[in-house]
């Protein structure tokens, strides 16, 4: 099924997320269901802190962007960036923070190790918009948003809409759990 998204504001998104010890049946189906919300809310990719579940596991899919798409769907179990070079600056945004977009700068090209889907020691190397994306994921994992990654100033013009997200509102085509609806 689809899962709810939890957005700007909800305790989850804050939240450090665990190492999976073996591969169960609760985390293919988690895998599973991250794919359908994913692609259900229109995303490249996924962690699982955004679904409200605190295992560390993200899913990517960058197969429907024109310079990604022959990547195949990626699982990354527990994963661990072991090396980095370089910084490059791109725009980004989050499922998780409908509407707001700045540019981020983050590492160019990086080493991560992993478990794949079949919980099989993996190791990838990325650069460009892969890479970008296995360490928005991470940092979901690790409970760091980009906005974190702002200038104070940078991040303090985003406020306003801020407060709208955690307000809930704000329209989205998925499914979302709101700071206001987890407060009550």
């Amino acid at each position: 099924p689809v899962l709810p998204i939890y957005t700007y504001g909800t305790p989850a998104l804050r939240r450090k997320a665990q190492p999976v010890k073996t591969l169960s049946d609760d985390v293919i189906q988690l895998i599973m269901d991250m794919f359908e919300t994913m692609h259900y809310a229109n995303g490249i990719g996924l962690a699982a802190t955004q679904v409200g579940n605190l295992w560390r596991v993200v899913v990517i899919d960058l197969s429907e962007m024109e310079e990604t798409k022959d990547l195949k769907p990626i699982v990354l179990i527990n994963p661990v960036v072991v090396s980095q070079e370089g910084s490059w600056t791109m725009e980004e945004g989050c499922l998780s923070i409908p509407d707001v977009r700045d540019d981020v700068e983050r590492i160019g090209k990086l080493r991560v190790q992993f478990k794949n889907v079949d919980f099989r020691d993996t190791e990838l190397e990325a650069a460009g918009l892969l890479g970008r994306v296995i360490l928005h994921e991470i940092d979901h994992l690790n409970g760091v948003l980009f906005l974190d990654h702002l200038p104070p100033d940078k991040k303090k013009l985003h406020n306003p809409l801020l407060r709208k997200i955690q307000k809930g509102e704000f329209e989205v085509p998925y499914p979302v759990v709101t700071a206001v609806e987890v407060a009550v």
